[in-house]
């Protein structure tokens, strides 16, 4: 078999491991069952799950055989908008519809997380914004000799991430690992099915799927960095990422090569106001903290944003409990005293 070879279980070609399930494993009525299970959690009080659960099985045999005849067709979304960090236009799709986004993750996430590189996170099991945030501290005591020379940071953020995202060229990656052309033609559907208003652009915000394609599409990028640019100090969290190295000039070179390759090979832009080149001890803006040598604190907005969140859910014991959680990531013990003296009053 040239060009292949089996190797744990799963195929290679042309240097790359190869997703070997076949269309049956995703579309089975137990992997749908399956499915349905993840997917209704925090969902059961939901009107349009409970309408979909009233005839259960009969809705699942029906998208079961809608798949196995490939006459499945994608139902529009719901569009909404909601205020979180910032503003964000969120599209959600029917029941049916989301039921098989669950399907095709629960088979597809294991093979693609093994590809990815160590430091990227984001909607990867054990790869929250705590550990992140670890490695950024393990990295700059690295980077700097337990702080006896200066760290500079290059910090990243593409502009519209998830709008931005070129469909042929993700269906091109994902081509390129999965074997069975059946597989293709439903990641096709699901990716098509969404209209940006930009032709063959963007991914919808609220699709699990979406979580796991950007990861796959940015994974290029991320070996890339690693393998051809060999950079040692790289960490990415969805679309934010940093460098860091105790030469500047090589930053800036990086910074060229990197724009290079986004643009050319991903179409993908960085947001020019939120890219900079500084040294670590001036503070470093990265996922909500501003990250020191030694320490973090929480940035002004995000605190903001804290006291904001729990005024409008009039303080519950959930919301607080979640942010005093948050503060144990850091040097949050004022804010922590603050959060208190809120509850006592």
């Amino acid at each position: 078999m040239t060009g292949r070879s089996f190797r744990g279980g799963n195929i290679r070609r042309m240097g790359k491991c190869i997703f070997h399930n076949e269309y049956e494993d995703i579309i089975s009525l137990e992997n749908l069952l399956l499915a349905w299970r993840e997917f209704k959690k925090g969902k059961k009080n939901r009107l349009d799950v409970q309408l979909f659960e009233r005839d259960l099985m009969s809705n699942i045999i029906s998208l079961h055989i809608d798949l196995k005849n490939m006459n499945y067709i994608h139902s529009d979304y719901e569009a909404f908008n909601i205020s979180d960090s910032k503003p964000r236009n969120i599209h959600k799709a029917s029941v049916k519809d989301r039921l098989l986004h669950h399907a095709l993750y629960r088979k597809l996430y294991p093979f693609f997380n093994n590809t990815f590189i160590a430091d990227s996170y984001s909607c990867r099991l054990g790869k929250g914004t705590h550990k992140v945030l670890s490695r950024l501290f393990y990295f700059s005591r690295k980077a700097s000799k337990n702080n006896t020379k200066t760290v500079w940071v290059l910090k990243c953020d593409i502009r519209k991430f998830f709008a931005s995202i070129n469909q042929n060229i993700l269906i091109r990656i994902l081509d390129e690992r999965i074997e069975d052309k059946r597989i293709m033609w439903i990641l096709e559907k699901i990716i098509r099915s969404f209209d940006s208003g930009r032709i063959d652009k963007g991914l919808p915000l609220g699709n699990l799927t979406s979580q796991l394609l950007v990861n796959i599409y940015m994974n290029e990028f991320d070996q890339y960095v690693k393998h051809k640019l060999r950079v040692k100090y790289y960490i990415r969290y969805a679309d934010d990422f940093v460098f860091l190295s105790e030469d500047k000039n090589e930053l800036v070179d990086l910074l060229f090569r990197v724009k290079d390759f986004l643009l050319n090979k991903l179409k993908l832009s960085l947001h020019s106001d939120k890219v900079f080149i500084k040294t670590l001890a001036s503070g470093i803006d990265f996922l909500g903290w501003v990250h020191f040598p030694n320490y973090r604190v929480l940035r002004t907005m995000t605190k903001r944003r804290m006291f904001r969140n729990m005024r409008d859910k009039g303080y519950n014991q959930e919301t607080i409990q979640s942010y005093l959680g948050l503060l144990n990531q850091g040097n949050g013990w004022k804010m922590r005293e603050k959060i208190e003296k809120i509850i006592r009053v």
